[in-house]
């Protein structure tokens, strides 16, 4: 399994589109938004500056860039080549699979995190405390597993022609209704309350709650930890199913 996620990395790591949308892209979009606008600028009813609010939403932006568009469209392509299949010949277990796939892609979300946080730090002042951002870039990083589940399960389900519309829609609404392109606040109460229970509301709250300096609400890290559980489960779910159908 070690092999494999050394594999995967390598081989993500070496696709210079995939850097570029992961890396490059949300950086560039952090400056476009929060550029223009003042250090001292806040975003009502989140207690934090423009710079502040949309470092971690850009940051989460390209960690699930990273690990939801990657995934989901790399397996559904490999199910169609029989790269899949030929693994399933080997001694490797289909959990193994899973968890290296899950693993690989959410490892590679370190450099669109890191990006956006010196950006921040260089062009727009950010200041923050050493160990706020130790916890900031952990948060990101280990929230981003949910989303890598997500891809996986993604990849299962969809063949290699629908699995980027699917997955853009997905990938759109999460990013729309989670906050990252815009602050949650300026949604209507119908809508805030729907966005609340999605996973990337809970992912960008972490970050948040970070910045003001407390730890992480154990609501948003407990409804993470079931989103991670049901779309590791279904990950798993899918992979068996295919494997029957083989």
């Amino acid at each position: 399994m070690k092999t494999l996620v050394r594999l995967e990395i390598t081989r993500t790591m070496r696709n210079k589109r995939f850097m570029f949308f992961s890396v490059i892209y949300p950086a560039a979009l952090f400056l476009l938004i929060a550029g223009p606008a003042k250090n001292t600028a806040r975003i009502g009813g989140t207690g934090l500056t423009t710079p502040l609010y949309y470092m971690v939403a850009m940051a989460s932006f390209g960690a699930l860039t990273a690990v939801l568009m990657g995934n989901s469209e790399r397996i559904a392509k490999e199910r169609a080549k029989g790269w899949v299949r030929q693994l399933r010949l080997t001694s490797l277990p289909g959990r193994g699979y899973v968890i290296a796939k899950i693993a690989s892609a959410a490892t590679v979300t370190l450099p669109a995190i890191l990006v956006v946080e010196i950006v921040a730090a260089s062009v727009k002042g950010v200041r923050l405390d050493a160990w706020q951002w130790g916890a900031l870039t952990l948060s990101i990083w280990a929230g981003s597993f949910v989303f890598a589940a997500l891809g996986v399960a993604i990849g299962y389900i969809a063949s290699g022609d629908a699995v980027r519309p699917l997955t853009m829609l997905i990938y759109f609404a999460l990013s729309i209704l989670g906050g990252l392109w815009m602050p949650f606040t300026i949604f209507p109460n119908w809508l805030q309350n729907i966005a609340k229970w999605l996973p990337t509301h809970a992912y960008t709250a972490l970050g948040q709650a970070i910045e003001v300096g407390h730890a992480p609400h154990l609501t948003d890290i407990t409804l993470l930890t079931g989103y991670l559980v049901i779309f590791t489960g279904g990950a798993a779910w899918f992979y068996r199913k295919d494997t029957r159908k083989a």
